[in-house]
Order: structure tokens, then sequence, then C-alpha cells
């Protein structure tokens, strides 16, 4: 794979084969921070654009609401780019003149759907920008972050990039693992899984979350800063109407057990722990994806060795706001195969490839993952999940935007595809559900995440 690497990196030398198995805690040097007012973004990605001008320079010109937009907080999102027109449309025919800045799961989509799957190729934007209060937590933090000495957690750690510059793959996991921490999200998400005969098996989750960390003023004596809570009622489909998971998780705690999940069961009435919630159990609609598969990439990374592959120019789902537009229904978007692709935008942007490759002895359906991270963001969009005979199985998307209220990054869906199947799951679509709400309320407090908030709230 053709690395392309910028000068102010290659000056300190990443080692881009490093797993978790080397030493990931050094620290950022002084000079290293300063090229984040420099040569790299606030949050260390390329400020300067390609060669040829595809990708072009980031300006972070908009914080929030976009010039020339008009927006409503609780309202849908404008797309600030709505008047622009495809610059091309990859087909399976024309797919090899491309193929250099596509993911092998976005090859595999082009060869299992030829007469269906297209991509199209929009214009590349790099202008919002988060909060300075977090820019500034960044730049006074990475330079302290070290890891605990098993890995899985950290100490003296900002918002969403506590490795900027990052010179192991288990660096970069954690940039990805923080990426998705807005500070709250409240939201009612439908899910559905399309299997190739027309058969759909819907499901309804409401989903909460409040992560302290991610606020736009990081408060380092914030003692909730070392958690993000999370809980979860299944709406649909009925047989687990009513079930109620909460907890949250440790950032800087050593060991295998950073999380902590409780279960309400309406059949029983009790709420019980489940000390071994995650990794790879069945989650969303007919049990379609795993746990960890949750915005392609969610919790502990322990039973992997991690590998910085290297940073490539790729075409991702990007600035995808048609995927939230109540005029598109789900009737449109759930078309047979995969997603129906007229929703779907693409963009050429530089990203991180991160490998995770199963650790002998320990059980994953997953053998293998690679993860496409946005340099811009962290976020992971684009995933290709591997068997054990070394299969490409799962090929997913999580496209992105910017939510112009938590003034930050946000997946507006994800897109899981079985390639082996020829089933896919539609998850956290809320096209003709209630606007998510991504800014802290009553519920962002400890206590509603706890075993007895949850007890009482069952029926």
């Amino acid at each position: 794979m053709k690395r392309i690497l910028p000068t102010a990196l290659r000056a300190h030398a990443l080692v881009f084969g490093a797993t978790i198995a080397v030493a990931a805690s050094a620290t950022m040097t002084p000079a290293e921070v300063k090229q984040l007012d420099g040569p790299l973004t606030p949050v260390g990605a390329e400020r300067a654009g390609n060669a040829d001008g595809t990708i072009p320079a980031w300006t972070g010109k908009w914080l929030g609401v976009p010039s020339g937009v008009s927006y409503t907080q609780g309202e849908r999102y404008p797309d600030p780019y709505a008047s622009e027109k495809p610059l091309a449309v990859i087909t399976p025919q024309n797919m090899q003149q491309y193929e250099s800045k596509l993911t092998e799961g976005e090859k595999a989509l082009f060869k299992k759907y030829p007469n269906t799957f297209k991509m199209l190729v929009y214009p590349s934007h790099r202008d919002f920008r988060i909060s300075e209060g977090k820019y500034k937590a960044i730049r006074e933090w990475a330079a302290r972050t070290t890891t605990t000495s098993d890995y899985n957690g950290l100490h003296n750690f900002p918002p969403l990039a506590p490795f900027p510059i990052p010179k192991t793959g288990i660096e970069l996991m954690w940039n990805l693992r923080f990426a998705s921490d807005i500070v709250a999200e409240n939201a009612t998400y439908d899910q559905a899984v399309i299997y190739p005969n027309g058969n759909i098996a819907w499901g309804k989750t409401a989903y909460v979350i409040y992560a302290p960390v991610g606020a736009d003023v990081f408060d380092p004596k914030n003692p909730l800063n070392s958690k993000s809570f999370y809980r979860q009622t299944t709406l649909l489909p009925l047989s687990d109407r009513g079930t109620i998971i909460t907890g949250y998780e440790m950032w800087d705690q050593e060991g295998t057990d950073t999380r902590r999940t409780w279960v309400y069961n309406p059949g029983t009435r009790r709420v019980r722990q489940a000390p071994e919630f995650g990794f790879d159990q069945p989650d969303g609609a007919g049990g379609f994806r795993t746990v960890d598969d949750d915005r392609l990439f969610n919790g502990s990374g322990q039973r992997y060795d991690w590998k910085i592959v290297g940073k490539r120019e790729v075409y991702i789902p990007y600035d995808n706001y048609k995927l939230m537009d109540p005029k598109i229904k789900y009737s449109s978007i759930l078309t047979p195969g995969h997603e129906n692709m007229d929703y779907m935008r693409f963009e050429l942007h530089r990203v991180w490839v991160l490998e995770a490759t199963l650790k002998t002895g320990f059980r994953h359906q997953y053998a293998k993952r690679v993860l496409y991270l946005d340099e811009d963001t962290w976020n992971a969009v684009a995933a290709d999940n591997y068997d054990a005979r070394g299969t490409l199985w799962r090929t997913n998307f999580a496209p992105t935007l910017y939510a112009y209220d938590a003034k930050d990054f946000y997946p507006p869906s994800c897109f899981y595809h079985d390639l082996i199947s020829g089933a896919y799951l539609a998850d956290r679509l809320s096209n003709e559900e209630t606007m998510p709400s991504l800014i802290a309320d009553e519920k962002s407090n400890e206590s509603y995440y706890s075993p007895d908030a949850i007890r009482g709230a069952g029926k």
C-alpha cells in the first residue's frame, strides 16, 4: 500500500508497523505540539491539500452553523453543499480507473452488485472545526498522555485526540475510541436488516449517551471525565421490547474489565450485571452486527493486536446530510442488496488505515479488521471485517456529517454489508423519527445510568 506521509510526520519517524506489543505510552515532544499550530491542524491532520488539489487544504472556517445557512436548534441540519453536482460516478464498468482510491470493501461491493452499486463522488470539503476549548485541551494535555501498562487505559488525556501524532497502532485506536464521544446524544434510532429475498427485520432503540470529556470546555478537574455513560432501551422487535442496557466505559483503568454494564429484563423485572457485555455478542436488528461494531468500532481493543498500515487517499462517505432528511423515507433508502447509493455522498479524503489482528488465545467473530479513519475527525468511516479463513466477510460504512448544535462530527447512519449472504443492516436511521438531540440535557448526569435508574424505569 502506498503511504502518504507529511514531512512533519516523517521527521518524527512514525513507526507504522508498531503493534500493541510495543511501548505505546511515550508522550509528544514540545516540538510535536507546536506542529498542531503549523503544518498540522489542532487535531493532528495535515493542513495542506494534496498535490492535484482534489483534496483541499483544511480551512476550519465554520464553527457551528455555516455562513449562508438558516438553522434553528432542534431542526434537521440543512445541507451546506446541496447545490453541488457529482464530479464523477464510479461504476463496475469504470472502477479500474479509480481503484487505487477504493477500499477492499468498496471493490467487493462493485463486484457483488454489478448492476446496482455505484459511488457518486462530489467535491471534497474541510470547512468545519470543533470548539477552541477542545483544541486548547489537546495542545495542553496530549503532551502528557500515556497509556496504562497494559494499554487498556489512559492517563492525563484530553478530549477527542489523546494522540494527535500517533506513533503506534494502539495510539491510533485510542483516537478512534475518543472520536465518537460527543458530550450527549439522545435519540430514537430505527434499524433494518434487508435480506436478499426482500424480507426486512425491524428494530428500534432509544439511545442515550453522556460523555463529559467531550464538553466544549474541557474541565480537567471533572472526576467524570474518566467515564463515558450509555443507556439503551429496546422498542423493537416486540420480543425484546422493554429491555434496558445501561453502564459506563472507564477510560483510565487497567485490566480486562474496563466496562460496567447492567441489563433490565422485562420478563423477570430484574436487573443483573452483565460482565461479559461487549466484543462480538450479537446486537442490532436480527443480531446482525456485534456490540463492538457500533459506529464500526466501539469498546475495548484488548482482544486484538493493532497496527498502523499507512495513510492514503480514499473515497469515503462524507457530508451525508441526505441520510437525515425526513423527506427521504426508509422505503427509498433501503433498496435490495445495499442502501440506495443515490443518497450517499462520497468525497476524496486522506485516511489512516488501522489494522486489528485477533490475538492468539482470544475469541471474536472477526479474525481481522481494517478500519479507515478520517484524518480530520479520527472517526472510522469505513471498515472491512475478515473471518477466520481470511475471507472478507463484512464491509461497513459510517457516513459522517457536521452537527451544527454539537459543533462536532456525527454519523447519521451506518450500513453493514454481509458479502457472503447478501443481507445488510441499516443502523441509526432517524429520517422517520424525532430529530436526535446532541446537546446536554437532564439525562446528562451519572445517576441516570445507574442500575437503580433502569430498575425504576422498567415496566
